[in-house]
């Protein structure tokens, strides 16, 4: 069983910004929400969801997408940004980080679908994709959802920027406890965490629960949501987590829930 990511990244950022001049910080800011809201309704047609890496990298799981649905994004994205060069790389493997890597080194390599298009490719996807239009149905993805439980409490006793600057070292807490299982994690407003794994376990998952905390004194609640494509388990792990927050207010405690999807 594999994964599929995809890295989304904007070609030649550096130089292009310094021709917008000093004032220019704004536009940028409005220019990458933008983007980010273009390419994320693209993928979540196509049942994948994206993740900001850096503002100029995105991070898709792409599940279930042809090289010809990539194709057909890159097309969409650059009549929208004319002035503007976007990459994909497409990378699988059977945890989240192999897959990212197999993606970065296909553009490292220049392993280009198209030389009219800047869609690289590593050896194993096309291979896996003989048909540019059908997607292998072999894969799947694990996806953890993780809140801070009762964070009113926190948000009561805490300024926002003082809240903002415990939930940036749990997040730095979380990346690495995490990245030692090859799973990527990733921010996502408020409370909220992201966590593509693959291959982590309930036990695994709370122990990295319990390590925040005793570092933080903070207790998480893991919603887990497998399925075969990104959109699909991220519902998934959401509707675990919601799951949670009912059994709560049920009486029973339960910090880990797990939903799989067919």
């Amino acid at each position: 069983m594999t994964i599929q990511i995809t890295i989304i990244k904007i070609e030649g950022y550096g130089p292009w910004t310094l021709k917008l001049g000093s004032d220019r910080e704004t536009q940028l800011q409005i220019f990458q929400a933008n983007l980010y809201s273009d390419l994320q309704k693209l993928f979540s047609k196509k049942d994948a969801i994206v993740y900001f890496n850096r503002f100029d990298e995105l991070i898709a799981i792409s599940n279930g997408l042809s090289l010809e649905d990539h194709l057909s994004i890159e097309r969409e994205i650059s009549d929208m940004y004319k002035d503007l060069n976007i990459s994909m790389s497409i990378g699988t493997g059977a945890t989240p980080i192999d897959a990212n890597i197999a993606a970065y080194h296909s553009r490292k390599n220049n392993n280009l679908l198209d030389k009219s298009k800047l869609v690289y490719a590593d050896h194993q996807v096309k291979l896996l994709y003989k048909n540019p239009n059908k997607p292998p149905t072999d894969m799947f993805t694990q996806i953890l959802h993780l809140d801070i439980d009762n964070s009113t409490k926190v948000s009561n006793e805490l300024s926002p920027y003082e809240i903002t600057t415990k939930i940036m070292k749990m997040f730095s807490n979380l990346i690495e406890l995490f990245s030692e299982h090859k799973s990527m994690t990733f921010f996502i407003g408020g409370d909220n965490f992201m966590v593509i794994s693959n291959t982590i376990s309930k036990e695994k998952v709370s122990e990295i629960i319990g390590k925040i905390y005793e570092s933080e004194n903070v207790k998480l609640n893991c919603g887990i949501g497998i399925a075969c494509t990104g959109r699909k388990a991220v519902q998934a792990a959401t509707e675990a987590l919601d799951t949670i927050r009912n059994l709560r207010d049920q009486g029973v405690i339960t910090p880990i829930y797990e939903i799989q999807w067919n």
